[in-house]
């Protein structure tokens, strides 16, 4: 009678942590999510500030502006992490090209509100790294509890799935290159 009372103990109190770690690992990519999500509102709140400053001097980088007006206008209203994912990728791509854009405009790069922008875009581009960091490491341990067995099992039944990953863009994967941009 012991042995059957271990047996079903077992085969409850199992499932029942697997159960609470697939919940807890869940709650982290959410918690994750939030923290890039707060992180890419200081840059989208930040951007038009920089777009503003840049406009009064960049008159032939006009449908650059656009084009970062546009995707920020787009990643502010993305509904899921892989639509903000990509959209982040195409920002960071075409706020980069601006960054080395600056270089040509002296009077802009020695503007002393465009200097502050630019060290506060910097540091929170940092932030925005290690929000995405915080973000791939609980959704390494959620997709890695989803995928391997027995885990695999509770979460199929919970309707728990893989998430994706921040990864860099092939197209970021290379040094921005101001002959490109010119």
């Amino acid at each position: 009678m012991e042995i059957l009372l271990l047996i079903v103990a077992i085969a409850v109190i199992g499932p029942y942590f697997v159960y609470v770690q697939l919940i807890q690992k869940k709650n982290k990519v959410k918690e994750a999510e939030g923290s890039v999500d707060v992180q890419l509102k200081k840059r989208y709140d930040l951007i038009p500030n920089i777009l503003t400053i840049a406009k009064k001097f960049m008159e032939h980088e006009r449908s650059l502006i656009e084009d970062i007006t546009k995707l920020r206008t787009q990643a502010a209203s993305a509904g899921d992490m892989s639509e903000k994912i990509k959209l982040d990728n195409a920002i960071k791509g075409k706020m980069d090209q601006l960054m080395v854009s600056v270089e040509n405009y002296p009077q802009l790069k020695s503007d002393a509100t465009m200097v502050q922008a630019m060290q506060t875009y910097a540091e929170v581009e940092e932030h925005i790294a290690a929000a995405r960091r915080f973000y791939n490491s609980a959704v390494n341990d959620l997709n890695n509890a989803v995928e391997i067995f027995p885990s695999s099992v509770i979460a199929g039944m919970l309707n728990i799935k893989a998430k994706p990953y921040f990864e860099v863009q092939e197209n970021e994967r290379k040094a921005v290159n101001a002959a490109d941009i010119l």
